[in-house]
């Protein structure tokens, strides 16, 4: 307490009672795929598409993530981590090459000239060489490097001395932004190149597929790749994989290892408890298929997860035509739409599917009814609606958790109490702090309530918090502890809609109450 020593007026600032908690984020995706560029080691966050196409550059053919992440922010997404995958898969893209010659009859490589930018960003670069001006000396000469759209690189003076500073591949490699020279002759003196002018040609794209293991895509924390670099970011809130169908097509994986990726994907999500898993199928596969592969070989028990089929078709800009895509990316924008304009606790289902030109497979009413029982969700193309998300049942037996929307509410009220009760922790353990925690919790609850979050007439329906001396004995406060018991009553979706119609005999009148 302060000390008044003086007469006078004093001014004491007192914290209220409560804290306010805010509301976590709710719609933030990440991404494990293959990109052609980007880093390896850490999630790297991007906000639209144009930040993901200059770190990982663009469509790919053979590729889903980009298909999926722009997919993701088309639907409503808002921010993104991704992880890029595939050390092993994908092999150095070739590099744009040529050879300075010495001229002759039996004319020798010299120095061969290799691109600094691997691909086809290399070709069409020009490499000339001149003789030297009057003055210089008569073993010197001259190199300019050309690129359209570029500066000239001129190098004056250049020597094959191996131990000068005139060295060509010396001069050459210190300053040069477009190409790299290097001797051809392992011993004996290298033939000066012949005045000529020649063309770096033979870059192309990243070699095809080599081997990509389910342990790259479960990664290292230290390392932060892989599911394991997620466990790092605490504001992810789904998860998407849509190019492990694409290493699956390749060859890279069986039918087992897509299930050992996507029982880690599960595996990681229930391990944080904060995010959700948004699995694919299997590509090409039918109606009838797919039941039996989600309940015979892909059983999964989560309320952690949720499926989506069929894949989607999109226009591809990589190749000019429509291809088919795995759903996943699609799903994770409309998640995030749905947060935004009706709320976590608004099953993501109902709603358009932006992008998509069709479905892969169109899925009737009967084959509908093979597929939600097992917890599969179904994307629809409705005559006059257009292509709608059809369902929204996680992947969990327990009626408790079968909906999304529900596993997703819970997340967001324990995550926004977590953050939101951190000021709790070391303060006196008496009435007066399980006080001010039934209030900063109950009026957060208060809101969620307003919001249409939970379900109940009255405040006293929709939820409870509790945390008083029953809640916290005296052994428990010796243990350093403060329990307070929290529960709610969430909406669940309004998923099978009955209207009951009745034929009254003519002549009568009835009121309906």
């Amino acid at each position: 307490m302060p000390q008044y020593l003086s007469p006078g007026v004093y001014v004491e600032e007192l914290e209220a009672g409560s804290r306010p908690i805010e509301g976590a984020g709710t719609a933030v995706a990440a991404f494990v795929g293959f990109a052609p560029e980007g880093p390896f080691h850490a999630p790297t966050l991007v906000t639209n598409w144009t930040q993901f196409t200059s770190c990982f550059g663009g469509f790919v053919e053979g590729s889903y993530l980009a298909h999926s992440v722009y997919a993701y922010f088309h639907n409503g997404g808002g921010s993104a981590y991704v992880v890029r995958v595939g050390r092993g898969e994908q092999g150095e893209a070739p590099v744009a090459v040529a050879e300075l010659t010495s001229g002759g009859e039996s004319p020798l490589a010299s120095y061969q000239v290799r691109a600094l930018a691997a691909g086809e960003d290399g070709n069409g670069i020009s490499v000339e060489v001149t003789d030297a001006h009057e003055g210089q000396p008569q073993d010197t000469f001259r190199l300019v490097v050309r690129k359209e759209g570029r500066d000239d690189e001129v190098f004056e003076g250049l020597t094959t001395h191996r131990k000068g500073r005139t060295n060509v591949a010396t001069m050459v490699n210190a300053t040069s932004l477009l190409v790299r020279v290097e001797e051809t002759a392992a011993t004996g003196a290298v033939e000066r190149p012949a005045p000529g002018t020649v063309v770096l040609a033979g870059g192309g794209r990243e070699a095809e597929t080599v081997r990509v293991t389910p342990d790259e895509y479960v990664g290292d924390s230290a390392d932060r790749t892989g599911f394991a670099g997620l466990e790092a970011i605490e504001t992810v809130t789904m998860v998407c994989v849509p190019d492990l169908m694409a290493a699956y097509q390749r060859g890279a994986f069986e039918r087992d290892g897509v299930k050992a990726v996507q029982l880690a994907m599960i595996a990681h999500c229930e391990l944080m408890g904060d995010r959700m898993a948004i699995l694919d199928p299997l590509p090409g596969l039918s109606v009838q298929q797919v039941h039996d592969w989600r309940v015979n070989e892909a059983a999964y028990d989560s309320k952690y997860a949720a499926m989506y089929y069929p894949w989607l078709t999109v226009f591809d800009p990589a190749t000019g035509r429509t291809v088919p895509v795995p759903p996943s990316g699609h799903m994770a924008g409309v998640w995030a739409r749905n947060d935004a304009t009706r709320g976590v606790h608004k099953a993501p289902a109902n709603e358009v599917v932006r992008g998509a030109v069709e479905v892969v497979n169109q899925i009737t009413k009967g084959e509908h009814d093979l597929l939600n029982p097992v917890g599969v969700n179904c994307v629809r193309a409705f005559p006059g609606r257009g292509i709608r998300v059809w369902g929204a049942r996680t992947l969990s037996s327990d009626p408790s958790w079968r909906y999304v929307n529900v596993r997703r509410l819970f997340n967001y009220v324990e995550t926004s109490i977590l953050s939101g009760t951190s000021w709790v922790v070391f303060e006196p353990n008496d009435p007066d702090l399980w006080g001010r925690m039934r209030r900063t919790i109950s009026g957060f609850l208060y809101r969620v309530w307003l919001d249409g979050g939970l379900f109940g007439t009255t405040p006293e329906q929709a939820y409870y918090v509790k945390c008083d001396d029953e809640t916290n004995p005296s052994e428990v406060i010796e243990a350093g502890q403060v329990i307070c018991e929290v529960g709610i009553a969430p909406v669940k979706p309004a998923e099978f809609v009955v209207f009951r119609l009745a034929q009254l005999p003519s002549g009568t009148s009835a009121v309906a109450e």
